[in-house]
């Protein structure tokens, strides 16, 4: 089956375009990147979790050093209280002045930072008491303490206060000696319930504060982010408006920062892009878009050589042309072969060839490289078909308006080929070259003036005997081949491929009408 088909015409894009709007550029980025957080939701989250565990470390450390303090003011103090009372208590506990100790410790529980006061004897009886009073195995706990070695004379115990709320409780014990002796003990007895509530406060403080640096540094960081980010914003815009072909698109803001250095250099590289483009554009008129396209793609591996292919090689000129040319002038010469052949390098695009070169008035293609194209056979056979159709119609509107018919003679044929970049290394240009090349040219100078010639072996092709209508032509000797080159004069396609061609020749025609 036929696989050719008209080739649309490429966008190619401008050099010179309007910018998008700000509403159209932000949809856009947002239909890049539409579950990305953006660099100023980023830059929040990151400043927050900063603050955070910055406020969370340093009330840890405030708590930590400020416990560690009220826990040293209350085991001087204590230390202190008892040592006094337990100095003071000495000779009324060696005398038995029960009344005695009750004056010295109703005097002690005066002070409100003090629960409760207590002196024991030797064997752990209560003397005097005032305030609270700890449970027995607190004075146990104490004598474990001093037979395992600990140096602590302080025992925590818990307590309910007047209003039944637990309340933890340290005691301080010093011994009364006399001599060597221990004659009993002095205790005393703090709450803890001022250190606890001195944490509470610093936590809450702490806690407030972490929060007001929370939502500060969320704002500021935000409003940050925003600021960075929109040149940031800019250079998206003007990447999508590059990749879309807008070379027009710059960024006009200046900096003395990174980002400034970021803006430069893409302004630089876009005026660079636009210089490529314009090379690209001036290239692919120079040299078939196909070659154009598989030169740019391989720039750092344009060498001379080729390699070996299978492809069809097609020669079509003006009959006549020496002749004609004599009766116009250089201006209508040069106006005449640039109409003509636009109209076969059209015609080429829709058969997926490729112009190889321009000779004088005739025009070489190639069909099957540099691109493969497994139809490539049939492809230039129709393609020929669509030349000399066009010229058909063309001389009826010459001939309309008073001017001279042109008439075309093309040769094709196909076989094996050298295709690649021949010349010097300086000056090289991508051809194919071979004896079914030579064979072409010489068809068509063997040809008539709208006639197409083609060789046998190309008109046996499985892909073209059944889609072609030809008729045996006759032989031709050859210089350098012992038998003669049985040729074919191609009359039409089949219906179907002609159904085809029409289409293929209405679109080019009302496109060249239009342009």
């Amino acid at each position: 089956m036929d696989q050719s088909g008209p080739i649309e015409n490429e966008n190619k894009p401008s050099a010179v375009s309007t910018v998008d709007a700000p509403e159209s550029s932000a949809r856009r980025r947002r239909g890049l990147l539409p579950n990305a957080l953006s660099i100023a939701h980023k830059l929040a989250i990151v400043i927050t979790l900063l603050i955070t565990t910055g406020m969370i470390l340093l009330g840890v450390l405030i708590i930590n050093n400020q416990t560690h303090l009220l826990q040293k003011q209350i085991a001087e103090f204590g230390n202190a209280v008892s040592q006094q009372l337990g100095e003071s208590s000495k000779e009324l506990v060696l005398s038995d002045d029960v009344l005695g100790l009750m004056v010295l410790i109703s005097n002690l529980d005066t002070s409100e930072n003090i629960l409760g006061a207590v002196v024991y004897s030797d064997s752990g009886k209560v003397l005097a008491a005032s305030g609270t009073v700890p449970p027995a195995n607190v004075l146990v706990r104490y004598n474990d303490q001093v037979q395992r070695g600990e140096s602590s004379n302080t025992v925590e115990w818990a307590n309910t206060d007047p209003d039944e709320k637990p309340q933890n409780v340290v005691s301080f014990i010093k011994p009364i000696h006399f001599e060597e002796l221990i004659a009993g003990y002095a205790l005393v007895s703090f709450s803890k319930q001022a250190l606890t509530q001195s944490v509470h406060e610093t936590f809450r403080a702490i806690a407030a504060t972490t929060v007001l640096m929370i939502i500060i540094g969320i704002i500021v960081s935000y409003i940050m982010g925003r600021k960075l980010t929109r040149p940031l914003h800019k250079l998206m815009d003007a990447s999508l408006a590059l990749s879309q072909g807008d070379f027009k698109f710059r960024i006009s803001e200046r900096r003395d920062d990174e980002i400034g250095f970021l803006i430069e250099a893409f302004n630089n590289m876009a005026d660079s892009m636009v210089e490529k483009h314009q090379v690209e554009s001036v290239f692919s008129r120079f040299v078939s878009p196909n070659v154009a396209k598989q030169i740019l793609k391989n720039l750092e591996h344009v060498k001379l050589g080729g390699k070996h292919v299978h492809a069809t090689a097609l020669f079509a000129d003006i009959v006549g042309f020496t002749s004609l040319s004599e009766k116009l002038s250089p201006d209508e010469v040069a106006e005449l072969l640039n109409e003509y052949f636009t109209y076969i390098s059209m015609a080429t695009r829709y058969y997926h060839g490729t112009v190889d070169k321009y000779m004088g008035d005739c025009a070489m293609v190639i069909f099957g490289a540099p691109e493969q194209d497994p139809n490539h056979q049939f492809n230039a056979i129709g393609c020929a078909v669509m030349i000399q159709n066009m010229v058909d119609r063309l001389n009826a509107k010459r001939a309309s308006i008073g001017k001279y018919p042109i008439y075309f003679r093309i040769g094709v044929n196909s076989g094996p080929m050298l295709a690649g970049n021949m010349g010097s290394q300086d000056r090289m240009q991508y051809t194919v070259v071979g004896d079914a090349v030579n064979l072409a040219a010489r068809l068509h100078t063997v040809a008539e003036k709208g006639q197409i010639v083609i060789s046998e072996p190309l008109y046996t092709a499985p892909t073209v005997y059944h889609r072609v209508n030809a008729k045996r032509h006759g032989s031709i000797n050859l210089r350098g081949k012992t038998d003669p080159v049985t040729t074919y004069l191609v009359r039409d396609v089949v219906k179907e491929e002609r159904e085809k061609l029409e289409g293929y020749l209405d679109e080019l025609l009302a496109s060249r009408i239009v342009a």
